[in-house]
């Protein structure tokens, strides 16, 4: 994708030099490795690994000078009529556009404001997760390592583009009937509940729940899938997360978004008018999306709730790259690659 936007050098440029991925134990002891170029570079580690941090700059670099932008700012209503789309904002003054397209992830507040509340649309994984920058681990040797402990805990750590830093998460699954209530918004109790979940874990976590504390980029959620039968509604269409949640644990939400965005900017820059243009990127885009999601797959063997499973995972992880479970891998892993994108030469925008 980066190469049809002709992108590809600047995003070697920013790629992380990771080996690969591997699962350890709790004394950090390699039980199973996937490398990098297993899987002709398309496996969990792929040939070009970009934090989205450094993807963000490099797409808003790109950008024409003269868009407009508002930061720290959100949609809160929608009003649409025959020719346009009346946006309501929460401190900005209301504007009225020719389209509206919503690229604001899981909790999509175009989404909701279209097509209807969260709860009708985003299927719950049983998983919640921080992200979050630490220190660097001087032993990482250019490996994403993968630690997990009974009970469905995971943690996991990869170096960082910038030599001092590492990129961690924390997960953990809901045990079986609990449910959970958490304030998006309130770091002190989500770092308090991994704190509770953590607590003797075991490997790296103590110094991860240290730098959870204190990192300037802790993020944490509940992990979904989106799914709805049209991506658009009138004048408002939704991309990425917002239109088709696979999960981080597809490791395909970037690739999503930017054959979506494509696509979607191809079609409406056809000149075939925005009904047109929103069909025929649901149409050429959902096979794929849907592709993204199957690869997600159960939350049981990411984050195994006892000893056996975690090491039948660790078990069938270390037989990946030999038969009989290459095939399956390679056939899992193909779905990252598994549409035929059309060209679009450069044309005007018919709306």
């Amino acid at each position: 994708m980066t190469e049809r936007m002709g992108l590809l050098e600047d995003a070697r440029s920013i790629s992380l030099d990771q080996a690969g991925i591997s699962w350890v134990d709790e004394r950090g002891r390699p039980r199973a490795a996937i490398r990098s170029d297993d899987f002709d570079g398309e496996g969990f580690i792929s040939e070009i690994e970009i934090l989205r941090g450094d993807l963000v700059d490099l797409l808003h670099r790109e950008l024409d000078s003269d868009i407009e932008y508002l930061f720290n700012d959100t949609i809160t209503g929608l009003t649409q009529d025959s020719d346009r789309v009346e946006v309501a904002f929460r401190h900005a003054p209301a504007r009225r556009f020719d389209l509206v397209i919503g690229a604001d992830g899981l909790h999509s507040a175009v989404r909701a404001a279209a097509f209807g509340p969260e709860e009708q649309f985003v299927k719950p994984l049983g998983l919640y997760t921080a992200w979050f920058t630490a220190p660097a681990f001087d032993d990482l040797n250019g490996w994403y390592q993968t630690y997990n402990r009974a009970g469905g805990l995971v943690a996991s750590v990869r170096p960082g583009r910038v030599r001092t830093e590492s990129k961690a998460a924390l997960s953990f699954r809901l045990r079986r009937g609990e449910t959970l209530r958490h304030n998006r918004h309130d770091r002190l109790a989500q770092v308090a509940l991994l704190v509770e979940r953590f607590a003797d874990a075991g490997w790296r976590t103590p110094q991860l729940l240290e730098a959870a504390r204190t990192s300037s980029d802790f993020s944490f959620d509940a992990m979904g899938q989106v799914d709805l039968d049209q991506w658009w509604n009138g004048r408002v269409a939704l991309i990425g997360d917002a239109a088709a949640c696979p999960s981080p644990l597809s490791g395909l939400g970037t690739s999503v978004a930017l054959v979506g965005a494509y696509v979607l900017a191809g079609e409406l820059g056809s000149g075939a008018g925005h009904v047109a243009a929103f069909e025929a990127y649901d149409r050429i885009v959902r096979p794929y999306a849907e592709g993204a999601q199957q690869l997600a797959g159960g939350t049981g063997g990411f984050a195994p709730m006892n000893d056996l499973t975690i090491r039948l995972v660790q078990a069938s992880m270390s037989w990946a790259t030999r038969w009989p479970m290459r095939g399956f891998m390679q056939k899992q892993f193909n779905k990252s690659t598994d549409i035929e994108l059309p060209h679009y030469p450069r044309v005007g925008l018919n709306v």
